[in-house]
């Protein structure tokens, strides 16, 4: 298995090369040069299986030798120990045909802690055998910062640094980032929106003696194996309801592409998923483009759902490589655009994206009506983008199609949207009761590369 970049003019990299780079270095990303296929009979026989076993399953033809089966079916079974339910990811039904998936049982109550977690393992894992050390930066808009933190903490062979935007993530998402301790883990309270966090993370992979100097790494959703992660759910979950005996469908909500990504990834694997559904907050610039084939970027306005609030769908970038035949020279055209302001989907191209996505926008009154409907007639408490996607699945899915809405956050990541919307302040997991009284260590840093790259070569080991 080689893995290409959508881009088109940087080497093929293994599994293990593509996960440890990151970024390309043409400034594209890591996809499979092919795509695995589960046939019905192996999709079947994950039924009944513990989660661990299902990712082994799923994810093994995609890396290659790298890790031998012992030892990835070892990484696997570490990184989910830590889990809070024995399902790791568990199916709730709201109503008739609408099933809840609850992804928020990890370390830091996201979705994000189950790419975050293996990464951590398969990271450590490869380091120490090459005895090699790399520097993560990674960017966040609340949930993936806290998640590579918890993953990395403590870690003999990476130094950590998470650009956050200053003001713009929950005070829980944010002190999840700033009360580590261990000294490899630093956060960086960013001036600005995610966006501009993400495009300092992706100037700084661009300029490669910075890149070399201190063996840049990042765990963002730009990296392929945080995506390959994420692809096991949506088998685990359908095999649940009869896959693929029956088709299911999936409504994500999502801002940087990442995750329902690994839905299509599933669906090009062989799982027969009828329909991909985008659920967007006001910050809606995938609807707009499955919409209208605009990719036009515009202000990002803060939002009660901020993980979500993004201009710049990186993984995106994945989706247009397909769609335009895996023409990297066209993404690449694109990407040149996308930095003036935008470009338009041609007619083929968005016609082979509709082929597997369908989309919608939620508003923040509609998000803050369906918190207090989920509680009052399915007795379920969502946090903000959760609410983004039950509400749009409620309204696009076919009856006759099973309906799964991914919920990416436990609601009390953001108690003071959930109180205000259902009059319930949901409390903290025992284990992280603590978290108001913990000391905080962050650092307060400019929009400006050279004083970011400064900052981060100041502190990792000499």
């Amino acid at each position: 298995m080689k893995y290409i970049s959508t881009r088109g003019r940087a080497p093929a990299l293994s599994f293990e090369d593509a996960m440890l780079s990151g970024l390309a270095r043409d400034g594209g990303l890591y996809v499979p040069d092919s795509i695995p296929q589960m046939s019905a009979a192996d999709i079947r026989a994950l039924h009944g299986l513990p989660y661990e076993e299902v990712a082994f399953r799923v994810m093994r033809p995609f890396v290659g030798d790298g890790f031998t089966d012992e030892v990835f079916a070892d990484l696997i079974a570490k990184a989910y120990a830590g889990f809070g339910h024995g399902a790791r990811a568990p199916l709730v039904q709201l109503a008739p045909g609408h099933f809840l998936l609850e992804l928020f049982h990890g370390p830091t109550l996201a979705f994000k802690d189950f790419a975050m977690q293996l990464i951590g393992q398969l990271f450590e894992e490869a380091l120490t055998r090459r005895g090699e050390r790399v520097t993560i930066v990674g960017a966040t808009s609340g949930d993936t910062g806290s998640a590579a933190i918890e993953a990395f903490r403590g870690l003999d062979a990476v130094d950590v640094f998470i650009l956050y935007p200053h003001g713009r993530v929950s005070e829980v998402q944010r002190r999840q980032m700033t009360t580590p301790v261990e000294s490899n883990v630093h956060a960086i309270a960013m001036d600005g929106h995610f966006d501009d966090c993400q495009a300092r993370l992706k100037d700084m992979f661009n300029d490669f003696e910075f890149r070399d100097g201190v063996r840049l790494a990042g765990v963002n959703s730009i990296n392929w194996a945080r995506v390959l992660a994420q692809v096991v759910y949506f088998f685990s979950s359908a095999v649940s309801l009869g896959a693929p005996d029956r088709k299911v469908s999936f409504t994500v909500p999502t801002g940087n592409f990442g995750d329902i990504f690994a839905g299509y990834i599933a669906k090009k694997m062989g799982l027969p998923i009828d329909r991909l559904v985008v659920a967007t907050n006001q910050n809606d610039i995938l609807h707009r483009c499955l919409s209208t084939g605009g990719y036009l970027t515009d202000t990002v306005t803060p939002s009660i759902s901020p993980s979500m609030d993004i201009q710049v769908s990186s993984n995106f970038e994945r989706a247009l490589f397909d769609a335009y035949g895996r023409d990297g020279a066209a993404v690449a055209q694109l990407m040149d655009e996308l930095k003036a302001g935008g470009f338009n989907v041609s007619q083929g191209a968005l016609q082979a994206l509709r082929e597997h996505f369908d989309s919608g926008r939620v508003s923040e009154e509609e998000t803050l009506a369906t918190i207090r409907d989920a509680k009052d007639t399915m007795g379920e408490l969502l946090c903000p983008h959760s609410a983004v996607g039950v509400r749009v699945a409620e309204a696009q899915r076919d009856k006759s199609v099973p309906m799964i809405t991914l919920a990416t956050a436990h609601p009390a990541k953001f108690p003071d949207a959930v109180e205000k919307a259902s009059g319930i302040r949901p409390p903290l997991p025992d284990r992280m009761a603590d978290l108001y009284d913990r000391p905080e260590r962050v650092t307060r840093a400019a929009n400006d590369l050279a004083e970011l790259q400064t900052l981060i070569k100041e502190r990792i080991p000499s």
